[in-house]
């Protein structure tokens, strides 16, 4: 009886650990979920740029540069453990691919249907917008100033904006969520944008969210994405001294009402930029279960030895 009531609190201390740190992106891009940046045609940064996720080029144009993972030699910018830099590229067609499941993704968005009020160019700029699609009528700037999300006490909110062009921003413009859920609880939903002309954050942005482009990426100095990634399926991503986070850093914290992308967590904010993880990897996993069973099985030891004999 000691031995199943032991096993079973063993299991469910290690299910509720695990439960606890489940994260999924909203929208699905399959195989490019670990990828912070991917650009069809390679990556060139420029500055020291800090990257929480993978980083490739395709396999036909699989120049990467700029960029460095340890334990390489230091380059100006670093993608950080557990991220992978891809210096062969990734294969750039086909389901089961980086690039194959982001362009599936970027066609399935290009078939929603806006539930939102369509969205004037620079209509995004002092906004706030309740999670939906949107389309998005660009103009020659897009956002300046603050776009405010507002999640409405979810944390599985959903946001899609569909460009009809170019998706830019001005300087120190900023993109945040507030009212998402409780404090501490992983931010579930997602934040896409879809720009079939590319996107260019100017220098300063605090951005939050995946830009998925069908032409070139720019980030000017010390742009920064938070719970997002930059894709561009058809052109090349240029960097320069920024910093982005793959959504599985996204954790809202303290008051858990607002979300921003500045790169370091403030009261009442999360940001994609601080380089935890809300997500083990699969070898924490096995860690962690194995410390649990360790434990049951001295556990089990000790009840034997003090058990008195039959």
């Amino acid at each position: 009886m000691r031995l199943h009531t032991l096993s079973l609190l063993v299991l469910v201390l290690a299910i509720a650990s695990l439960a606890g740190s489940a994260y999924a992106d909203t929208v699905d891009i399959g195989i490019a979920a670990p990828f912070a940046v991917l650009g069809e045609a390679g990556v060139t940064n420029t500055g020291p740029s800090v990257i929480y996720g993978s980083v490739a080029g395709s396999s036909g144009t699989p120049a990467v540069t700029g960029l460095s993972a340890p334990p390489s030699a230091p380059a100006p910018g670093t993608v950080m453990p557990p991220g992978v830099l891809y210096q062969a590229g990734v294969a750039n067609s086909g389901p089961g691919t980086p690039f194959g499941d982001a362009t599936a993704a970027y066609t399935a968005i290009s078939g929603e249907a806006s539930t939102g009020a369509a969205v004037v160019g620079g209509g995004l700029s002092g906004a706030t917008l309740t999670p939906g699609v949107y389309d998005v009528a660009s103009a020659t700037t897009d956002l300046t100033g603050v776009l405010t999300l507002n999640a409405q006490g979810s944390d599985s909110a959903s946001w899609v904006f569909i460009m009809s062009s170019t998706l830019t921003t001005a300087s120190a413009s900023d993109v945040i969520v507030e009212n998402a859920g409780g404090a501490g609880n992983p931010f579930a939903g997602s934040i896409t944008w879809e720009a079939p002309a590319g996107a260019t954050l100017g220098s300063t942005t605090t951005f939050l969210g995946t830009i998925l482009s069908d032409a070139g990426d720019t980030l000017d100095t010390g742009a920064t994405i938070g719970c997002g990634r930059v894709i561009s399926l058809d052109a090349s991503v240029t960097l320069d001294a920024n910093v982005i986070d793959i959504p599985s850093d996204c954790l809202v914290t303290t008051t858990g009402t607002s979300i921003n992308g500045t790169g370091a967590p403030t009261a009442g904010t999360a940001t994609g930029g601080g380089g935890g993880t809300s997500v083990p990897e699969p070898s924490t996993f096995a860690l962690l279960l194995s410390g649990l069973l360790a434990m049951g099985f001295l556990a089990f030891r000790k009840s034997r030895v003090t058990l008195p004999s039959c």
